[in-house]
């Protein structure tokens, strides 16, 4: 009786190592890889961008406010593939994390994810980015913590994008797919317009629901002209 209470016991502990172990693993270790990896993707880019030749003077449409889409060249949006650079000063002024294309199971645990069916950065339209809310670096961890008025800014590169939120978080279930349309129903917007959408899950650690920021495009800039004043200290 005793060997086999003996045998129960230690089982239990190392049942119990095995998970404790497990947790660690979720909470710690694929952060630390999910960060080594979102920077490495940064660091392409930059790197890319900085053997890319500087587009021509004049690119921008005659007539254009500063509020409109340049009409430099088009940004490479390959499948799995970074292609800009987000940057949310709520969530911290060294919060930055890559923007890829697609938002698969893999794509997501490089950084965040582009709706593809959703317009591209800064085009009329809706431009839709998902992230984790927690594991892979934990990128939208902090989510509910996004107000009104909030910067969101965006880069390709070549130029800067400042998006403005107007509404949000607002929840929903997964199946609410209109929240990426051009014209998001529930946005608040009554026209065609250059838009943000964001979106992550909750709860914290669930999936059953989604969480949800608009954002209309506020300004644009040349990356020669300097940082943004959203991101100047």
């Amino acid at each position: 009786m005793r060997v086999i209470v003996r045998t129960v016991s230690e089982l239990c502990i190392t049942v119990g190592t095995v998970i404790v172990l497990f947790v660690v693993y979720v909470l710690f270790w694929t952060g630390v890889k999910a960060d080594r990896v979102m920077d490495d993707q940064i660091d392409r880019l930059r790197d890319q961008w900085a053997q890319e030749p500087a587009p021509a003077a004049g690119t921008q449409a005659p007539g254009t406010s500063s509020s409109a889409a340049p009409a430099g060249p088009p940004a490479s949006y390959k499948r799995g593939k970074p292609f800009a650079i987000m940057y949310i000063p709520r969530l911290g002024f060294t919060w930055n994390k890559p923007v890829l294309e697609g938002t698969a199971t893999g794509t997501l645990k490089k950084g965040l994810g582009h709706y593809a069916e959703t317009a591209r950065l800064g085009e009329t339209g809706n431009f839709a980015v998902a992230g984790h809310r927690r594991t892979y670096g934990d990128p939208f961890k902090d989510f509910p913590q996004l107000r009104r008025g909030d910067a969101v800014v965006l880069t390709d590169g070549t130029t800067w994008f400042t998006y403005r939120i107007d509404q949000g978080p607002y929840r929903t279930v997964p199946t609410d797919v209109e929240v990426i349309d051009a014209l998001p129903r529930k946005s608040g917007y009554t026209r065609p317009g250059r838009y943000l959408t964001l979106t992550t899950c909750d709860p914290e650690w669930g999936h059953s629901h989604r969480l949800i920021v608009w954002a209309h495009l506020d300004s644009t800039q040349p990356v020669d002209a300097g940082k943004p004043k959203a991101l100047r200290r």
